[in-house]
Order: structure tokens, then sequence, then C-alpha cells
């Protein structure tokens, strides 16, 4: 496993890190086999974990408490997210701030974090979604300072609307912001625009969520797949969204270099970018554990490979079903 700094935070986190939105009540979620896989990333150096309250109601971020109070001699480092009070995903600009991260909701939720680790202190508490408009909000300012001035936090960031990379740029701007998590993949090429210049200009960190499009460049997707119904992904990969990217995906299969898999590409070309500080891919199995961590000693793709995959880029616009 290598490692890379997570921005000005200072912390030493694993290039690829482990989130847990799947194991907070995902169809097949099983605790057991989640603390199993929890605990082999631990094992093969794993020392960065996402989870958020919304995930399971603090389910999650009890998972994730369990791995770090049975591994007392590693440093490992949790991320969790404070749900918007107005229960609204993605923000809105119509969206008062008020309804949204008053001071109560963000302190009384990161009690309860607190309480669901089994921590004094938070690593790195990020607010699940934003919108640009608040930066203005004193109330905003206030409570981040309040946060580390109170040592309930040593780091805050921004978990940033999903295709709306640049909607998060004038947060980092007011220095309030330690680091984004960020959906970046093959497919999701545009923080390279605009966003990632500006954490590599401010020392920001950079955590690369949904690195396999939600599955898609696991491969295995077809036109005849189905998720029940509950499961978050029956609505990202519903009529409107299935046949355009198993079309896509069966286009990067043409271009993937013999003895190299899909999820390897995938996770490389994530890599292969020096301002991404850490990828979290959901990893329910072991078996998916100890896959995706050891692309970390794979390095960098080929710089011909990665030309190729810049034409795959696919811009999309936030719609409802992929919130």
């Amino acid at each position: 496993m290598n490692y890379r700094k997570l921005g000005r935070t200072g912390f030493e986190v694993s290039e690829i890190g482990h989130g847990l939105w799947g194991m907070g009540g995902w169809t097949g979620s099983d605790d057991q086999q989640s603390l199993a896989s929890l605990q082999l990333s631990a094992d093969l150096g794993c020392t960065f974990f996402d989870t958020a309250w919304a995930y399971g109601e603090g389910h999650s971020d009890a998972l994730a408490g369990k791995v770090a109070a049975a591994n007392p001699g590693k440093r490992i480092y949790i991320a969790s997210k404070v749900p918007p009070k107005n229960g609204r995903w993605p923000a809105s600009r119509h969206d008062p701030y008020s309804d949204v991260f008053p001071r109560e909701h963000v302190l009384k939720y990161a009690d309860r974090i607190r309480q669901a680790i089994g921590t004094d202190r938070i690593d790195l508490l990020q607010f699940h979604v934003w919108d640009d408009s608040w930066i203005n909000e004193r109330e905003f300012g206030a409570t981040v300072e309040e946060l580390k001035n109170r040592e309930i936090i040593l780091a805050f960031g921004l978990s940033l609307n999903r295709w709306e990379p640049q909607n998060g740029i004038a947060a980092i701007r007011t220095g309030l912001v330690d680091c984004v998590q960020v959906i970046y993949n093959i497919f999701d090429q545009a923080p390279e625009d605009e966003l990632l210049p500006v954490c590599r200009e401010l020392n920001i960190g950079v955590i690369a969520r949904v690195p396999l499009d939600e599955g898609s460049l696991g491969g295995k997707l077809t036109l005849e797949t189905r998720f029940p119904e509950g499961d978050w992904r029956a609505s990202y990969f519903g009529k409107e969204n299935l046949s355009k990217t198993v079309a896509r995906v069966e286009k990067l299969k043409n271009i993937m270099p013999q003895r190299m898999s899909l999820p390897e590409m995938a996770f490389r070309f994530i890599l292969s970018n020096p301002d991404v500080s850490t990828t979290i891919p959901g990893m329910r199995k072991p078996a998916h554990v100890k896959q995706n961590l050891a692309y970390s000693d794979s390095g960098p793709l080929p710089a011909d490979l990665l030309a190729e995959l810049r034409k795959h880029r696919w811009d999309r616009k936030p719609k409802v079903w992929a919130a």
C-alpha cells in the first residue's frame, strides 16, 4: 500500500481507502462480513475509512469505530458526515443555509457521530451536501471554527454534489475547508477542469469517491441487471442510465490491455493523478478488499493509455435519479 498526504491536514492516508456506504443498509449487507472486510483492510495497510451518519443512522459509523478499537496500535483515520437537516440530496441554492446546517443541528450530529464511533474527536467531519451560495453565511464559518476550537474535530470537509465539482471552489477559498470529497473516475473527469487545480494550489485534500461509477466499472453490469426495490442502485441504474452506461463500459473493455481488468484500469486511472489523496471504494466482501487494495502497488497507468481514457469522459448534469 502506498500513502499520500490528505492536503494540509497532514494525515498520512492510504491512497485506497474504504467506503462504508454499502454497509449501512444496502441489499445483502451483513455486519459480520462487513467487519471482516474492514479488518482485512486494516491488515493490508488501509488507514482511511469514510462513513456518514446517513449510512444507516449511525450504523456505519459504529462499524468504523469497531475496526478502530480493534486496532489500537494503528493510526486509523475515520471521516464522517453530517446529514442535511432538510433531508434533501443534492443541495440546492434555493435551500436556505439555516434549513440545512444550522449550528444546533451540526453540533447534535457531531455528538451522535462521536458516540457511534466511540471517540472524543472526529478526524474529519464533512457536510454531506453543499452549495457555494452559502459561503457568506456567518453561521457557516462560526460553526466550523467552533468545531475545531472545541476540539470536536481535527479537520473539516465538504462532500460535493454529484456532477457539480465546481460547486465547492468558493467554499475552499474561504480558508475553512481542509478537504473535499468529489466523484472522480474514468467517466467523471470534470474535477480536473477547475476543482483539482484549486486544491493543488491551496493544499486541499481530495477524496475521490465512486471510483467504479457505483459498480459499472466493475465490468459485470448488463442490460438485464436489476437491483431490488429499496436498493439505491435500482434508481441509479434505471431506464434512463442503464443502457447508456453498459454501452460506454463495453467501449472501455475494447481498449483494455491484456492481463488488466476493468477495475484495475479504473483504480489506476484515479491513482495516476497526484492531486488525489485517496479513493474510497465500497467493499463489503473480503475478496473485494484484497483485490482493490492490491491496485495501489501497480503504479500509474502508461501515458498512452491515460490519453486514450481521456476520450471516454462523460459529462453529465445532475438528475433526480442520481442524487
